[in-house]
């Protein structure tokens, strides 16, 4: 350990943390001997934000390591600094990496060399102390020399056999194992020392997990005995988690077991939303579990009295009720009862999941509340509404919506068709014109009725400080008069200069082989750096020229379960007047993409369907398709 005496003798300006030059961190240091406990405090939370990061470590982390040391084992330090002091030698030391790398190798090698001061922490009289002493073995726990492995053990054993929290004893038990000892049985009459083994037990085996393993986890969420213990979230396995995160994780590996454990804690009360917490976390990882979700949501909404927790899981629910074939009646009139209660709070939720849900009462319902976003995905689910659901997305946009609002509003028009675009005409002009939504508007305005105030407007827009906008309105005031002219010159400025060329270059499919004049600067962006600009390049050199030739190997490279690998796949199969067929390279990946378990693509707030689905559904599709000729 080192004295703050010793800090002088430390070149901590020639040292850096994540703010730069690490000269401050003496000071920092000598803060902690304050008996002014805000400043001392200010001094952790400064700590916590330069020499570890969002868990990184850095050059000036390691030589910091024994002056914390020194501070936390002083026995003036008051037993909550000694704590906080403790868990943040751990979590500095905390590494996934076997062995550990870099800054976080050192850091792990100080705190090995101070573990044997550290120790005794293991019998401090305070349980938060104990519990954060207990913490520091863990993080280093597999990587200690023999003689420091055993006195280590020694302690946690003799925590294990003697201590009088439970908690304490069960995080002993943990460490134990870390340490290579074996974990307490699952009948143990602790709650702690049970769902502690149990972890340890789902660790080892893997999913999925025995169901003892499942029936004692179940039994811990659901608030069976365990009384709630000081420094809960410090615990004892390496990482910033806490308990309950910890085991979130480790059940949503194993999508059976968790749906079942959260069944558990919703029936008891879903006590701190932690069962509708697993239950989401499970449904946004693996495919397929929507319905048995949507039955959890739904018994889990009686336990939530607050409104904010009861609109979470409405808005849950509207989530995933599309991916449902069939949702139930139940479901169907809860939100049906909460969509025409007066708390807008659950209100809003509750109608777009009941529009989600195909139901036709959400159509009685949207005039009282036209929130944009339901507006928005009204056209998927009832096509046939334009009469009923037009006159209201018009209505909003001439109300001065802005925003992702106008935004939604139009994209909700464009879903009825050019009908829909010729009826709100006036209102896409105005949302145009006060760039309310200049960009969506100007990209529909080319399925809008030729008049010479659109075209003067279009005209005029492709003059505008906003590149995004002047390639919408070119494309729009081409589609709307045929006369290329204009769009060509304005995407040869666009293609010439550096920037989002990736953006402009997927408008021009929309001109097509009038854009062929474009066709050498469209050639120079095949062999961008970014991947994204050479997949729109590839997609334009084929709208140009009809050829796929140079199109499919590019695309094809890029297939992945990435937004840019997706887009990549979905224009691939769109390639061609007809079913292009399906290079055979890329039959594996296809494959992958049609029968994993888990979801490859996170949902998009841009797109009304899951990506996933969307994927899923495209591979199955191609898969179908022949491979070429050879």
């Amino acid at each position: 350990m080192r004295t703050p005496e010793e800090l002088p003798h430390v070149p901590w300006q020639e040292l850096t943390h994540a703010y730069g030059s690490a000269e401050d961190v003496p000071e920092l240091l000598e803060a902690l001997y304050l008996d002014d406990e805000e400043k001392a405090g200010e001094a952790i939370y400064e700590l916590y934000g330069n020499i570890h990061h969002q868990g990184t470590v850095y050059e000036a982390s390691a030589p910091a390591v024994p002056f914390l040391a020194h501070a936390a084992t002083t026995p003036t330090t008051p037993p909550a600094r000694r704590a906080e002091l403790l868990m943040l030698l751990a979590v500095l030391a905390d590494h996934t990496d076997t062995p550990p790398t870099g800054h976080v190798a050192t850091v792990c090698a100080e705190l090995i060399r101070e573990l044997p001061h550290l120790l005794p922490s293991t019998r401090d009289p305070e349980r938060e102390v104990r519990r954060a002493a207990l913490r520091v073995v863990a993080a280093v726990a597999g990587l200690l020399p023999d003689d420091l492995r055993k006195a280590a053990t020694t302690h946690a054993d003799a925590l294990f056999a003697e201590d009088p929290v439970a908690a304490v004893r069960a995080d002993a038990m943990v460490v134990r194992a870390l340490l290579g000892g074996e974990p307490a049985p699952l009948d143990s009459p602790e709650p702690e020392v049970r769902l502690a083994a149990a972890i340890l037990a789902a660790h080892r085996s893997g999913a999925p997990y025995a169901p003892e393993v499942v029936a004692v986890l179940a039994e811990a969420g659901a608030g069976a005995g365990a009384e709630p213990d000081p420094g809960g979230d410090d615990f004892p396995w390496p990482g910033t988690d806490t308990q309950d995160a910890h085991l979130t994780t480790l059940l949503s590996q194993d999508p059976t077991a968790g749906l079942t454990v959260a069944a558990r804690w919703i029936a008891a009360g879903d006590l701190g939303t932690r069962g509708s917490w697993l239950a989401e976390q499970i449904v946004d990882d693996w495919r397929d579990h929507e319905p048995a979700f949507l039955d959890l949501m739904l018994a889990a909404l009686p336990h939530h009295h607050e409104p904010r927790a009861r609109a979470n899981r409405l808005q849950a629910v509207a989530r995933w009720i599309a991916l449902h074939p069939a949702p139930s009646a139940d479901l169907r009139d809860t939100l049906h009862a909460y969509a025409r209660a007066a708390e807008p709070l659950t209100a809003k939720p509750a109608l777009l999941a009941l529009v989600r849900a195909r139901d036709p009462r959400a159509l009685d319902l949207l005039p009282a509340r036209p929130d944009p976003a339901t507006l928005r995905a009204a056209p998927t689910y009832f096509p046939d509404a334009a009469a009923q659901l037009v006159p209201l997305l018009r209505a909003g946009l001439a109300a001065g919506a802005t925003g992702n609002d106008a935004i939604a509003l139009v994209e909700a028009i464009a879903a009825f068709g050019p009908e829909a675009i010729r009826e709100a005409q006036a209102e896409l002009i105005a949302a145009l014109r006060s760039e309310r939504a200049p960009i969506v508007a100007a990209r529909r305005l080319g399925a809008a009725a030729r008049t010479p105030k659109t075209e003067a407007l279009l005209r005029t827009s492709m003059g505008h400080r906003d590149a995004s906008v002047r390639a919408a309105s070119a494309v729009a005031h081409y589609e709307l008069t045929g006369d290329p002219a204009p769009a060509l010159g304005t995407f040869e400025a666009l293609l010439s200069s550096p920037g989002e060329s990736h953006w402009h270059l997927s408008r021009l499919r929309d001109l097509g082989p009038a854009a062929l004049p474009l066709l050498p600067l469209v050639e120079a962006h095949l062999t961008a750096t970014r991947e994204w600009t050479r997949v729109t390049a590839a997609e334009a050199v084929f709208h140009l020229t009809g050829s796929a030739d140079r199109t499919i190997p590019i695309l094809t490279e890029a297939v992945a379960p990435t937004p840019v690998g997706f887009h990549a796949l979905k224009s691939l199969a769109a390639l061609g007047p007809g079913p292009v067929p399906v290079p055979e390279e890329l039959h594996p990946t296809l494959k992958d993409f049609a029968t994993s378990p888990t979801r490859l693509l996170g949902a998009s707030p841009l797109e009304e369907s899951h990506p996933d689905i969307q994927l899923r559904a495209l591979a199955r599709e191609l898969l179908a398709r022949p491979t070429p000729a050879s």
